[in-house]
């Protein structure tokens, strides 16, 4: 299938490892110019063929100057993926242990960080009549599944995105969402990310926990997703291929985990 991108550019966020690092990789191979946005530009992010833009989004004086650097690198943006997110700032525990430190870290890196991009990179995205895939997560849909503080967050960046496909459809910007389950990202696997501190919460080896994640979860195919399997839905949804009418969309990506139509 020709998914028409070449030619076309795209800012990534959260872009130096794990879904974002796949996204980079998936739309430099479709031909795309990609700016890769990260805190910390990893040796992978270097040597993916983006070009590797070092900024700190929880700011809007971040956004401001992802945008700027991007369009000066770039002639303009056509595509933009809000991925930046995840665990970093999750911590095992009950609501009334979540302090107001963990929810604005949340809210800053699962929410806020795609709502001040959006704003500074969508007016080049509405000139080229672009689109928008926001990164959510099953949490949205299954809040009591996760720390609630992040589920919670994800639920808001969905919402986002709805909003957003409604207000820009008309003039010519397709905003969908991707929310895949657990991933086989640093989250995950990584010794001091959440996957581990869950682990320890449950008393349970880190590798054991990990490989009765599917089962735990429900997941229909007994595994946990490839970074490269969401990138590829991802680079799907921000095609051509993806007709008019694919926009408000949100697409699981969970190996079956949730049930409900």
């Amino acid at each position: 299938m020709d998914l028409a991108l070449s030619g076309k550019t795209a800012v990534v966020t959260g872009a130096s490892r794990g879904i974002g690092l796949a996204t980079v990789r998936a739309l430099v191979a479709e031909g795309v110019t990609v700016a890769g946005a990260a805190r910390t530009a990893s040796a992978e992010l270097k040597e993916s063929g983006a070009i590797p833009i070092t900024v700190d989004l929880s700011t809007d004086a971040g956004a401001r100057e992802l945008a700027d650097r991007a369009t000066a690198e770039l002639g303009g943006v056509d595509l933009l993926v809000n991925n930046v997110g995840g665990g970093d700032g999750v911590e095992v525990h009950g609501f009334l242990d979540v302090s107001e430190e963990e929810w604005r870290v949340n809210l800053d890196v699962n929410l806020l960080s795609a709502v001040r991009v959006t704003r500074a990179v969508l007016p080049s995205v509405l000139d080229r009549r672009g689109a928008i895939v926001n990164v959510s997560s099953i949490g949205a849909r299954l809040p009591a599944s996760g720390p609630i503080a992040y589920t919670v967050a994800k639920a808001g960046l969905t919402a986002f995105g709805k909003a957003l496909a409604e207000e820009y459809g008309p003039r010519g910007v397709r905003v969908n969402t991707v929310s895949p389950g657990p991933v086989r990202t640093a989250i995950w696997e990584a010794e001091d990310g959440f996957g581990a501190r869950l682990a320890e919460s449950f008393g349970v080896p880190h590798a054991d926990f990990l490989a009765q994640v599917p089962a735990t979860l429900g997941m229909t195919t007994g595994r946990l997703t490839e970074p490269e399997e969401v990138a590829a839905l991802i680079t799907f949804l921000l095609s051509d291929a993806a007709a008019p009418s694919v926009t408000g969309s949100d697409h699981l990506i969970d190996g079956g985990a949730v049930k409900t139509a």
